[in-house]
């Protein structure tokens, strides 16, 4: 499996999923024109990824911003994460950063916690 990037554009985060690490990055603003399109590849990868997971997984979330319709697609990202976790056993922890000041991704992180109970969820002041 390659290593999946992408540069951070005014509308899209920059992601970096590495297979043979398993380390994964989105960091930036999530507001794609069309957000099916955007974050495809990205769920297809993890699909992938899945059937060969790490012994331990972690994802780094760091949003400015993120859009109604991309918040369904992030929520798919965790469940598919929380999936492996479940199925393979191993190790997978979720790391959402947020700055200070800003309540909406805060809370956000927070709901997304509540949801996704199966794997470590840490929220990081920034």
């Amino acid at each position: 499996m390659v290593k999946f990037e992408l540069k951070e554009t005014p509308t899209t985060p920059y992601i970096c999923f590495d297979s043979e690490t398993g380390v994964m990055r989105i960091d930036g603003r999530s507001i794609p024109e069309n957000v099916i399109d955007f974050y495809h590849p990205i769920i297809k990868w993890i699909d992938e990824y899945s059937q060969n997971p790490c012994n331990e997984t972690v994802i780094h979330l760091k949003f400015e911003y993120f859009n109604t319709s991309s918040s369904k697609r992030i929520f798919d990202i965790m469940k598919k994460l929380e999936r492996i976790s479940i199925e393979s056993g191993k190790k997978v922890t979720i790391n959402w950063y947020y700055e200070g000041d800003d309540e909406d991704i805060y809370f956000a992180g927070n709901d997304y916690k509540a949801l996704i109970s199966k794997v470590d969820f840490n929220l990081h002041e920034l």
